[in-house]
């Protein structure tokens, strides 16, 4: 009995592989701060729970497989804030973001086809892109430049024959890197050129620092017939358990193959719809508090990290983690020796080895991705507990 080629050429997630050795660290009464996993700590809108509670139907019924027309409406009011003129064709609600990029990639990738991306990427997208069959063609950047890849030498490097499309994560994940306008144009005229589909992941949109603007490409004409749009409650609403997300697109027969798959699987949950619809009912301000606590917990997670010897690390612009490279040779050895042979009163830290987000064999083994998503004094220990544990290992002699 043989599984699929496409299911063995993917990979174990890199963020949630090592949790046994963290489960077997608690057991043994070690305290492990997580800086592995994107699971924010900020309170989710009592909205969302106020209008689940607030459901009256006697009878839980299926929902439309596009989703529920209210939330639909309230993602269309979402978008007239920067500009973007939607309509109701043009969006289908998704069972989080993950479902969406699965739906999308199977309508656009055949046997060998290729998606661009830059290097390091959200692991996931090489599990999406592997189950429709497709490979990833990497945009590879580097730490020392702070992992920018809008550059039009990089992009005509990357590009195949093979291409169908050019993913881009803004904010990123797990870089935090953020695009100008002027990035942003430079992808729109490569993805025209070469006749690509534009996947544009924008859930981290509203997280955008040092007075930057919120952007979508949404907001640019020329690329309708082939901009694809993923987005999500999750991180922006800090609800990622309620798995609502949706796909948005003009393009026609883009909008027909989503609706394909979506009625295969039916509907989205019925009250998470309504729990997510009251999420964009709420005002823009909603967001000032949050992004404020974000970008202060950024400075902070940087600061510490600025105290390690030997460390490459450039700050980010957005989203909530933060790549760095270490001084050792694996950071998933150096993580499991964390988890297995080191604490510092007890205490230990856990992380998520960057191997794992590169499609580039051998790069990102001294690489990290930190997500901030703890109050800033716990981030202040974590990231002691690396430098502590960085120095207790090299003086053993590991490199």
């Amino acid at each position: 009995m043989k599984l699929s080629n496409n299911v063995m050429s993917m990979q174990f997630s890199p963020i949630r592989k090592f949790n046994g050795y963290a489960f077997d660290a608690k057991k043994k009464g070690k305290k492990v701060y997580h800086l592995n996993i994107g699971q924010p700590d900020i309170s989710t809108p009592p909205a969302f729970l106020e209008a689940v509670k607030n459901f009256d139907e006697t009878v839980l019924a299926y929902a439309e497989s596009g989703g529920d027309t209210k939330l639909i409406e309230a993602v269309i009011q979402y978008f007239s804030r920067f500009g973007a003129k939607i309509e109701t064709e043009d969006i289908l609600i998704t069972n989080g973001g993950s479902e969406a990029l699965q739906m999308v990639f199977s309508c656009i990738l055949d046997p060998g086809d290729q998606v661009m991306m830059a290097e390091p990427f959200y692991t996931n997208y090489h599990t999406f892109i592997a189950a429709a069959g497709g490979e990833i063609a990497p945009i590879t950047t580097t730490a020392e430049e702070g992992y920018f890849y809008a550059d039009p030498v990089k992009l005509e490097k990357a590009y195949t024959e093979n291409c169908k499309a050019i993913a881009i994560v803004n904010p990123g994940n797990p870089t935090g890197c953020t695009l100008s306008e002027a990035d942003i144009q430079v992808i729109c005229d490569f993805a025209v050129k070469h006749d690509l589909w534009i996947v544009a992941d924008e859930v981290y949109r509203e997280f955008v620092y040092d007075g930057g603007k919120m952007n979508t490409f949404a907001k640019y004409p020329a690329i309708a017939d082939r901009l694809i749009i993923v987005d999500s409650v999750s991180k922006r609403f800090s609800a990622c358990g309620a798995r609502v997300g949706f796909v948005l697109t003009k393009n026609k027969d883009m909008q027909d193959g989503l609706m394909k798959i979506a009625q295969g699987r039916l509907c989205c949950p019925t009250l998470e719809m309504l729990g997510a619809a009251a999420l964009y009912e709420l005002p823009g301000e909603y967001f000032n508090e949050t992004r404020t606590e974000y970008e202060q917990r950024r400075d902070c997670v940087y600061r510490e990290l600025m105290k390690i010897p030997g460390i490459v690390c450039q700050k980010p612009g957005g989203a909530f983690y933060i790549m760095a490279k270490l001084p050792v040779e694996s950071t998933d050895d150096f993580l499991v020796w964390l988890l297995t042979e080191f604490d510092d009163g007890g205490e230990t830290v856990m992380y998520a080895p960057a191997e794992g987000f590169y499609a580039t064999p051998g790069l990102g083994k001294s690489e990290i991705r930190i997500a901030y998503i703890l109050k800033q004094e716990d981030l202040v220990r974590a990231i002691e507990l690396i430098r502590l544990g960085l120095e207790k290992y090299k003086a053993e002699g590991h490199r």
